[in-house]
């Protein structure tokens, strides 16, 4: 095999797997789910024997990529229409910490154990078992939970303030470039940035490794 037919597979299948991604979805990337996973070794093993087994043509992994992606799409399509095959295909989430008590069934049954479990509620910036009342492993192995009223973060109506408006702050300069589309969505153009700047003590976009903007509130500048 010539580095020259490798280069040429690799690109192939590249290209190949990147619109398999485009097709199938964010979720394929986000949720990875144990059909997911399984899906995403089948396609990388596809491209693998195209680049180094001189028996498999690219041109039939193309075809068993192609063919492979019809079938999750086609699972996809039965999830949606049918509400009863989503419990088989795709699974469903265990509760796994009920009424401040652990759930030791649905540990051993998702192969879970108490370290474990306390790495996952760390995630989510729980380091004691005695704050949570609720807690559901999700089917891409994520966990969600439901603090105890004691332990939960107040909220705006506990104090019965008004509500205020909800700003998303926009990214206008990332390692020294500036995000033009960003900068002109928000009715500003370059000759206001660099003054903006100045007044920071950066004398370039270059000196800036991150900037923001968001309504209502001074930019915020991180220098190099």
């Amino acid at each position: 095999m010539t580095y020259g037919q490798t280069a040429i597979e690799l690109v192939i299948g590249f290209i190949a797997l990147f619109f398999t991604t485009k097709i199938l979805g964010k979720s394929q990337i986000t949720q990875i789910t144990t059909f997911d996973f399984i899906s995403a070794l089948v396609l990388g093993e596809l491209v693998g024997n195209a680049l180094y087994d001189d028996d498999v043509r690219i041109y039939r992994v193309l075809f068993a990529v192609s063919l492979w992606t019809s079938l999750i799409l086609l699972l996809e399509v039965i999830t949606q229409k049918f509400k009863r095959t989503r419990h088989f295909l795709e699974g469903q989430p265990s509760i796994i910490i009920r009424k401040g008590e652990i759930h030791k069934e649905s540990l051993k049954k998702n192969k879970l154990d108490v370290n474990q479990l306390q790495h996952l509620l760390r995630t989510k910036d729980v380091f004691s078992l005695r704050e949570v009342e609720y807690a559901l492993l999700e089917t891409d192995g994520s966990i969600s939970i439901l603090k105890r009223s004691g332990y939960a973060t107040p909220t705006r109506n506990d104090f019965n303030l008004p509500e205020e408006k909800v700003v998303l702050p926009v990214t206008i300069i990332i390692d020294g470039e500036v995000i033009l589309d960003n900068l002109q969505s928000i009715g500003f153009d370059e000759a206001w940035l660099k003054s903006q700047l100045r007044s920071h003590g950066a004398a370039n976009f270059s000196d800036v490794m991150y900037a923001e903007w968001k309504e209502g509130e001074s930019i915020y500048i991180e220098k190099y």
